[in-house]
Order: C-alpha cells, then sequence, then structure tokens
C-alpha cells in the first residue's frame, strides 16, 4: 500500500460542522493522480487508550496535475475519534495518507449521470460534476441538505448547470422528490449516489422500483453514517484463532482485531468492496455494508469493518 506524507496548507469552515482542508506535499512535490470518485485515506495516530484508525475522504476537486488534495471532513460527535482529530488539525501540520484509490468511478461510457448527494455525500458527487463539466459531458446533480446554512459547497453546486439543491428544514416530507427526480431508466444513463445509509437505501429502493438495472447504479458509504444511536457492545469470538474479544459502541470488529495485534484483510473500510467478509458460525448480525446481496448474508456473510452484532455474542470463522 503506497503511503503519501502530506501537509495542511489551507483550513476552511464550510459550515458549523464541515472543515475543508488543502493538503499538499511537504516538499512541493508532485503528488499521484486519480480520477473523480477516489478517496485518500488519513492515518489517525493512536492516542490513549485507542489503537491507529484509519479514515477515508474523498477528494473533490477534479486532478489539477498534482498540486494538492481537497477533502471535506464532517465532525462526528459520537464517532470514533477520527474527524475529531481531523478538525484540530491546523495549517503547516503533517499527516500519513494512503494514495487515491477509487471504489466509485464514473462509468466511462455512460452516455449521461445522474448524480444525487445529500450532507457531506456531496464531496465525490462534487467532483465527479465538475469533471463532467469540463468534459461537456451530459449530467444532472441533485443536493439535499436541511438548509443552505449546512449545506458545505451549496454555491459550488449551484452554480453548475443541470444542479438543484432541496433543503427540507429537517422535515423529510419537504425533501427531494425520489421518484419524480429518478425518473424512469434509459439505455447508456447512470445513477450515482452518496450521502448517508438511509438516503442511498431509498434512492436504490427507488430506483429499482422504477425499473433501473443494478448495473445501472452506484454508490459510496461514508463510514461514519454507520453509526446507530444506541449501539451497545457485544462479544466477538474468532473461532479459528481461539480469542474472543469485546466489540464497544463506536468500534468495530475490525477496529478490535487491529487493537489486539490481529491483521484483517481490509481495502475500503466503510462495507463497499466485501473484501473483509468473514462467516458468522454463531449468533445474530446487524448488516451495515452495501456490498453483500441478501444470499451472501443468508450464507453467513458480514463485513468485520462496519457491521455488528444484534445478538450479545458472535461467533466469526477467522
Amino acid at each position: 500500500m503506497s503511503l503519501l506524507e502530506l501537509q495542511v496548507e489551507q483550513v476552511d469552515a464550510l459550515t458549523p460542522r464541515i472543515r475543508r482542508l488543502i493538503l499538499v506535499t511537504p516538499d512541493g512535490s508532485p503528488l499521484p493522480d486519480y480520477t473523480p470518485g477516489a478517496h485518500i485515506e488519513l492515518h489517525v495516530p493512536a492516542s490513549s487508550g485507542n489503537p491507529l484508525l484509519h479514515r477515508a475522504y474523498s477528494l473533490v476537486q477534479p486532478a489539477d496535475g498534482g498540486s494538492c488534495y481537497e477533502i471535506a471532513v464532517q465532525l462526528e460527535a459520537q464517532g470514533s475519534g477520527g474527524s475529531r482529530w481531523v478538525h484540530g488539525l491546523a495549517v503547516g501540520d503533517r499527516l500519513t495518507a494512503t494514495a487515491p484509490r477509487n471504489h466509485f468511478p464514473l462509468v466511462a461510457d455512460a452516455e449521461s449521470h445522474l448524480l444525487l448527494a445529500a450532507g457531506i455525500g456531496i464531496t465525490p458527487i462534487l467532483c465527479m460534476a465538475r469533471a463532467l463539466q469540463q468534459a461537456g459531458a451530459e449530467f444532472d446533480l441533485h443536493y439535499a441538505s436541511r438548509s443552505t446554512a449546512e449545506a458545505a459547497y451549496c454555491a459550488d453546486v449551484q452554480a453548475l448547470p443541470g444542479a438543484q439543491c432541496w433543503f427540507d428544514g429537517g422535515d423529510p416530507a419537504r425533501g427531494m422528490p425520489l421518484a419524480p427526480t429518478i425518473g424512469a431508466p434509459r439505455r447508456g444513463r447512470h445513477l450515482y449516489v452518496c450521502g448517508p445509509k438511509g438516503f442511498i437505501a431509498a434512492v436504490l429502493d427507488t430506483a429499482r422500483q422504477l425499473g433501473w438495472a443494478d448495473a445501472q447504479l452506484h454508490c459510496e458509504l461514508f463510514a461514519g453514517t454507520l453509526e446507530v444511536a444506541g449501539d451497545r457492545s457485544f462479544t466477538v469470538e474468532l473461532a479459528s484463532s481461539g480469542i474472543t474479544l469485546e466489540v464497544p459502541a463506536g468500534k468495530t470488529v475490525m477496529d478490535v482485531m487491529e487493537a489486539a495485534g490481529l491483521d484483517p484483510m481490509f481495502d475500503c473500510r466503510r462495507g463497499e468492496c466485501g473484501i473483509c467478509t468473514a462467516k458468522v458460525l454463531a449468533g445474530e448480525a446487524d448488516h451495515r455494508d452495501i456490498c453483500l446481496s441478501a444470499r451472501e448474508r443468508a450464507e453467513g456473510g458480514f463485513c468485520t469493518c462496519v457491521s455488528r452484532a444484534r445478538s450479545e455474542r458472535l461467533v466469526l470463522e477467522l
């Protein structure tokens, strides 16, 4: 895994909870290129009682020849500490990150693109829209938020042709009307969605009901949206390793495995790729991934990077 040493060049408050960071190399050397939808993973240093964390953040601007990376991070008060650490960074601070990777690319031969975002999910969607505008490609962008004050990059979105913002004031009934916004599928048109888990699920469900094929639907989920109020601790037993671990609220099975000195396989850490999938041997899973099918879940598939347990004890074939 290629690692980058980065330095904070600029910090801006976009909303009361969202900060934008401009990252460069300390010596001014060019940064690796990337495609719209890509992200970098920041390495959040270990602190007292907490292991090293890896947190992924989408790149907001299309690649510009390697001069800088732009990310925007929403403060998650009930999160595991990654966003709080990022919000504490100042100009001149240095950090380590992975080189850009893309699990959410634009479809190269698509004839048109429908881009849907909610909340902080605007970051990869805006990068896509800017790249499509530069290429002269056909696209529509819809962005949902509670208010203009809470909508990062609101003015940037409104300045784009074919873009619309929806503000519900906290009342979902006044928000984006999904069925007419998505519309009927047509050949060569692809839909991309990013935002909270509930929004993504509603968009995908609505699109499928309207007749969209899964091959035309693309999504990305942010780690912070996977945490649910009322999460409680549970015990995970790793059957093959003979190790039993406690998974507290705010930590994942993968987090506690790493803290115990284990080296689990992973890539996205957001329940998107399935590389970390393990088999459930006993207990009831609380699935929070967006990559496993109903059949795979029924057969015991479990994403250790995001999913939890409904039962007090979960046994995995690890």
